[in-house]
């Protein structure tokens, strides 16, 4: 039987899919942290300057021909008290220097007239500048009073580095979880694959019944097709079981009567070499008609085994009748057979499929023990266990061959000159496995085999 190529996995596949979607999602949502959080930054901080810079401006007052400007207490120290920055102040009249650092960088005015802002490099630091102005009347006519207030950034970049560990943490949380929730979107996903995958594995050999388990809508095309291939399947089997049944029961008859022929002949005949012939020939008839007949049983035992009835069985009784089906043909053979056991067992099955499967063995055991061999049949119960053992003190079985002599028309060394198929404890093992039961085979320390049916007593 040829092994399907794997070629990847649907659940590795799909976790791959979805985990790089998380990280992608995961750094996105990173940069988005960091983004808002240095626009956050920026505009508190824009705020508070331009705040400064207005209270400043505010207290400008125009008297005895000039700009008089009273620093706020309040306009320096709301910046003082958010961190431990720097803080540089320049006020200026037009283009005339009044007040604070000459140098500090100016931003362009704004067309509303609102404050203006700008990031620059001063004193040797990065500073941040609010610039607010208002027109003011002087001796000289109308001129702008502009008031700058800047501060220094290491503040702001140490709480962006820490929400940067922050966000970078936040990342990763959001990535693990993700993980997480991608294995189990995975495995829900695929668990309908291996609902119907375990469903079809647990089957029997034999179990062609149509997959009737509700799947998602994208598995629905390969049940149909699944169940399409069982539906044409079991027609095949059928057709083909129906057909060694068919041909079985057509050769017994023939066979049947060219026997009978030929022992006429064999009967009359004077001829030592012509009898000789004749009695290899009934040989050869007997092992063919035996063949048919086990076909022909093992056809029956295949189309029940695909419809298992499963009624209350007496293994005592069925144990009794079987043995005295068999008594004359082993008497003729001065073969004694006893049945021991006297409890009674009961067990849910199909008694002709077991009646059949302990004919067999029996059958096997009278067939190929010796003439005045003894067969013991004993039925027990022991460790949950229900135990036929049929033991004899017959050839016994090939030690080198007991793996194979439960396969098709396998038959043991030492069973050559006997009559038989090689189907027999093939159909034995069918019938047990489809009970749940289980054959052992095995010899006697003594001399002889031993053949036990185990069936789980629920």
């Amino acid at each position: 039987m040829s092994t399907p190529v794997a070629h990847g996995s649907i659940r590795r596949r799909l976790l791959l899919s979805l985990l790089v979607s998380a990280a992608v999602l995961a750094v996105v949502v990173y940069f988005m942290v960091q983004s808002v959080a240095r626009q956050v930054a920026q505009e508190s901080q824009d705020n508070v300057l331009a705040a400064s810079a207005l209270s400043i401006l505010d207290s400008a007052r125009f008297s005895g021909g000039q700009i008089n400007v009273d620093l706020p207490y309040s306009a320096l120290s709301m910046l003082d008290s958010i961190s431990d920055e720097r803080v540089f102040y320049a006020i200026q009249l037009g283009d005339e220097f009044l007040s604070g650092y000459q140098n500090l960088p100016s931003p362009e005015s704004t067309p509303g007239g609102g404050p203006a802002f700008l990031s620059a490099e001063f004193l040797g630091e990065e500073v941040r500048i609010a610039s607010v102005q208002r027109r003011v009347s002087t001796d000289i006519g109308q001129s702008f009073l502009q008031v700058s207030v800047a501060q220094t950034l290491s503040g702001q970049k140490q709480a962006l580095a820490r929400i940067s560990r922050t966000s970078m943490g936040i990342g990763a949380g959001f990535f693990a979880i993700s993980v997480l929730l991608a294995t189990i979107v995975a495995r829900s996903t695929i668990r309908p694959l291996d609902r119907l995958t375990a469903s079809v594995s647990r089957r029997g050999p034999k179990d062609l019944r149509p997959v009737a388990a509700p799947v998602p809508t994208e598995m629905v095309p390969l049940v149909t097709s699944l169940n399409s291939l069982m539906r044409r399947l079991q027609h095949s089997l059928m057709r083909s079981e129906d057909f060694i049944a068919e041909a079985a029961h057509r050769v017994r008859t023939p066979l049947a009567v060219v026997r009978t022929k030929a022992e006429i002949v064999q009967r009359k005949s004077d001829d030592p070499e012509t009898r000789a012939a004749l009695k290899e020939m009934i040989h050869a008839i007997d092992d063919s008609s035996r063949t048919a007949g086990q076909l022909l049983d093992h056809a029956m035992v295949t189309f029940r085994l695909d419809h298992l009835l499963r009624e209350e069985v007496s293994l005592l009784r069925m144990v009794h009748d079987t043995v005295e089906r068999l008594r004359p043909v082993s008497d003729l053979k001065d073969i004694d057979i006893d049945a021991t056991g006297t409890e009674d067992i009961i067990i849910d099955g199909d008694p002709i499929l077991l009646q059949n499967a302990l004919h067999n063995l029996l059958d096997n055991a009278v067939k190929y023990a010796p003439s005045g061999a003894q067969i013991t049949v004993s039925l027990t119960q022991r460790e949950g266990a229900a135990s036929i053992s049929i033991t004899d003190t017959g050839l016994g079985f090939p030690e080198a061959e007991l793996d194979h002599l439960t396969e098709r028309f396998s038959r043991g060394a030492n069973a050559q000159n006997i009559v038989g198929s090689g189907l027999g404890l093939t159909i034995v093992k069918e019938v047990v496995e489809a009970h749940g039961g289980k054959m052992q085979i095995g010899n006697n320390t003594g001399g002889g085999a031993c053949v036990s049916l185990l069936f789980t007593l629920s």
